[in-house]
């Protein structure tokens, strides 16, 4: 059974400036950067079948190139895990990639997600954070812009089942246009 989810892959400019902002917090786990992208569509453990048929669904989709900007962090979660984050600049074509995805996925049987979707780049993971050293680096980060880039495609991914983060495995790369 594979574990997957859809996402847009970051240029290497972007992952290295995003790499560089590791702060100062104890319990952090920062991702690599060449694991660092954006989540459309988080598929879940699927059966073979239903990997193929999400595949073959995924494959057929077009679109046209859009631009994305990422606009400071942010932090999800609380008291056991907080997740620290790079915030992507809303965008309605991002937005409506995501939401043919999450048409996709229904047609294959699969359940909704459990939270509305919110781009993001993950930096890092942290149990049980010192809140003040997260308040700091969001401070000091809170500026953050990175020029907008062009995203002419996505990747379905896999990963490995209870373990999160990379590396992580292209299953099926959707080019637009």
């Amino acid at each position: 059974m594979p574990r997957l989810f859809s996402a847009i892959r970051l240029p290497a400019v972007v992952r290295t400036h995003l790499s560089l902002l590791r702060g100062e917090i104890g319990s952090a786990r920062w991702v690599q950067a060449e694991n660092m992208h954006i989540t459309l569509r988080f598929f879940g453990d699927v059966s073979d079948a239903t990997a193929d048929e999400l595949a073959g669904l995924l494959e057929a989709f077009d679109a046209e190139p859009f631009f994305i900007e990422i606009v400071g962090t942010g932090t999800f979660g609380g008291q056991g895990e907080t997740v620290i984050y790079a915030t992507v600049k809303p965008e309605p074509a991002l937005d409506a990639l995501q939401r043919a995805q999450e048409r996709m996925a229904r047609a294959c049987g699969l359940p909704a997600p459990e939270h509305a979707f919110k781009p993001h780049v993950t930096l890092a993971r942290a149990r049980h954070a010192k809140r003040s050293a997260v308040a700091r680096f969001l401070e000091e980060t809170g500026a953050l812009r990175i020029a907008p880039f062009r995203v002419d495609e996505f990747a379905l991914l896999s990963s490995r089942p209870g373990r999160g983060g990379g590396p992580y495995a292209e299953e099926v790369v959707v080019a637009f246009g």
